[in-house]
């Protein structure tokens, strides 16, 4: 099978030892690599029970076929682990640049195990792996971890990855940060690397990904960019990226504010796509070899933050702190999204996590002063808890255990420890199945079924045949997953298309359903791995808030129509009524 290496690094951080492992080709057909690799790698490796923080969790950072080819849409890689924010499986990806120097390590995926007794940084090029000490990077902010690094490593094309004080100081929801603005944003992975004392991750080499047809990926891209470059959908994105979310959700009478209380935001124009660019110079800003280019390098051009240069807010940043917190200015949001970032915090989760506290504040059960739309005093909350200080330290242990310490469950809203996105599942009942079954807690990204249901694709209030489409959707982006492709090609990449890509690098022949077999063969993995580690058909559900309380005109989401989608969906799979796969752990 071509499009892999087949091997890993094995990384043993307290022995300060490696070595390259083989990978089975029938693991990698499996799979596809990603996602599915990580899993499998997991399941194999890490011990039921083990404790996120443990020294025997393993952290798998994993590539697929498809990296560092000329297909679009390529560059992104994903983070698997246990999540300690959930205890679930934890998964995040990141795009920028970071993905192409490591698929040039010659490995499809790097094993990072054990705990070092001190600070490191790693580097692992196609000949070694080098752990450097870190003493004197420890402490200090992304985006100069970045700089330190990038200086020490002058004259190489580097990919580098780094944590910040958050991940650092373990708290549940540290992301892993490359590029200064791109995240691996979920689950907590830069608190799993802190557990282990590592500071940043350098990847460098010169070995060429082994795919099937060189010659006919080069066609393909060619063919592809001619015929699509132009298309609507890449345009929308080039032009105001995620952002134009913004009037979709709020339209759509979905987009979350003052805490799951409303789906409207009276001052959302002032925070909408259209408003950054009339208000803030805003450049289109691409991952490496993407036309998408959806991301926006924005240059604040007025008040106290003029001349703060990030790229984003992305729209999740949007919705967090400007639906949620009820801050009606894109530049404070802006300034908020980059204190996140040097710290090294989930924007998703620090902004839901931000706005509890503000009800909590206002119901009096905490002795913190905070309101909404008090940018001060969030920015102030934010630093706490990146270094635990305060109400900080409980804030870092993440949204379950804050809302038992206060009293607060009823009114907390996440599944299985993990927020939700911006799209609010009383508007859009796809989304509560989304976020219901997801193996990582409340997401909208494993499978994307928003666009299913904003589209007219079927009618959001829908609950008939629903998740049959739900699945056709959650497999394809599954398999996006584990070849790691951009989620934004997703209206450009359907299945005959992956089906083509699929035979270009790996020299596989499938059709539609032997990749939906791949998909369905990963997620069942998935689950077992979630319910080695304790998951319930209980777990699958949503906050008891969300399934009582009404959003304007009536909008819900009721515990009937939940469970009889979620009946739907476990037949569907192929799982019993208790949600567990008929097909066996593979391990």
């Amino acid at each position: 099978m071509k499009g892999f290496f087949k091997k890993y690094a094995l990384i043993d951080l307290e022995r300060k030892r490696w070595s390259s492992e083989n990978l089975e080709d029938s693991m990698l057909k499996q799979t596809l690599g990603g996602k599915g690799l990580g899993v499998s790698l997991l399941l194999r490796r890490n011990p039921a029970g083990v404790d996120p923080f443990s020294p025997e969790n393993q952290l798998v950072i994993a590539l697929g076929p498809a990296t560092d080819t000329l297909i679009w849409g390529n560059c992104r890689y994903g983070i698997y682990t246990r999540s300690p924010l959930t205890g679930f499986f934890g998964e995040s990806y990141s795009g920028g640049r970071a993905a192409i120097p490591m698929s040039r390590t010659g490995f499809d995926a790097f094993v990072i195990s054990g705990a070092s007794d001190r600070p490191v940084w790693l580097e692992i090029s196609d000949e070694k792996v080098i752990f450097h000490d870190a003493a004197d990077l420890w402490g200090l902010d992304t985006y100069r971890a970045q700089d330190e690094i990038r200086k020490r490593l002058s004259g190489t094309d580097a990919g580098v990855i780094v944590i910040g004080p958050a991940g650092e100081n373990l708290v549940r929801f540290a992301v892993v940060e490359n590029d200064y603005w791109r995240s691996a944003g979920r689950c907590g992975m830069g608190a799993v690397l802190g557990s282990k004392k590592v500071k940043a991750i350098a990847f460098r080499g010169s070995q060429t990904r082994p795919v099937a047809d060189p010659e006919g990926i080069r066609s393909y891209a060619r063919e592809f960019l001619k015929s699509c470059r132009d298309h609507g959908v890449a345009q929308a994105y080039r032009n105001y990226g995620t952002p134009m979310m913004v009037a979709l959700l709020n339209n759509a009478g979905g987009f979350p504010t003052r805490y799951w209380a409303s789906g409207h935001y009276e001052k959302w124009r002032q925070i909408s796509a259209e408003f950054m660019v009339e208000r803030c110079r805003v450049r289109p800003r691409a991952c490496r070899n993407c036309f998408m280019a959806c991301g926006k390098l924005l240059e604040v051009l007025h008040g106290r933050h003029k001349g703060l240069v990030i790229e984003g807010p992305e729209y999740e940043t949007i919705y967090s702190f400007g639906g949620l917190c009820m801050i009606d200015s894109i530049e404070e949001i802006a300034y908020l999204n980059d204190i996140c970032d040097r710290l090294g915090l989930d924007t998703i989760t620090a902004g839901n996590l931000v706005a509890f506290t503000i009800e909590a504040s206002r119901r009096g059960k905490i002795g913190e002063s905070i309101d909404y739309g008090d940018v001060d005093k969030i920015a102030s909350l934010l630093e706490k808890i990146a270094y635990r200080k305060g109400i900080g330290d409980l804030l870092a242990e993440g949204i379950k255990i804050v809302a038992s310490e206060w009293g607060l469950e009823s009114l907390a809203v996440h599944v299985k420890g993990l927020e939700p996105a911006g799209y609010d599942p009383r508007a859009l009942k796809g989304m509560g199945l989304a976020y219901a079954v997801s193996d990582r807690g409340a997401c909208h990204l494993r499978s994307t079924f928003y666009k299913a249901e904003l589209s007219g694709m079927i009618k959001p209030d829908q609950i008939e045949g629903k998740a049959e489409l739900f699945i056709d959707f959650e497999d394809r982006c599954t398999l996006f997953d584990c070849m790691i492709l951009c989620r934004f090609f997703r209206d450009l990449y359907p299945w005959e298309e992956l089906a083509r890509i699929t035979e270009l690098t790996t020299g596989e022949s499938l059709t539609k359903k032997d990749l939906q077999n791949i998909a369905s063969f990963v997620t069942d993995q998935c689950r077992w791995f979630n319910i080695r580690e304790g998951l319930t058909a209980e777990d699958d559900t949503l906050p008891e808030r969300l399934l009582k309380e009404k959003l304007e005109g009536g909008k819900s989401i009721t515990r009937e129509e939940l469970e009889r989608l979620k009946a739907d969906y476990y037949r569907l799979r192929g799982w019993n009524p208790e949600g567990i796969p008929g097909r066996a752990m593979i391990s």
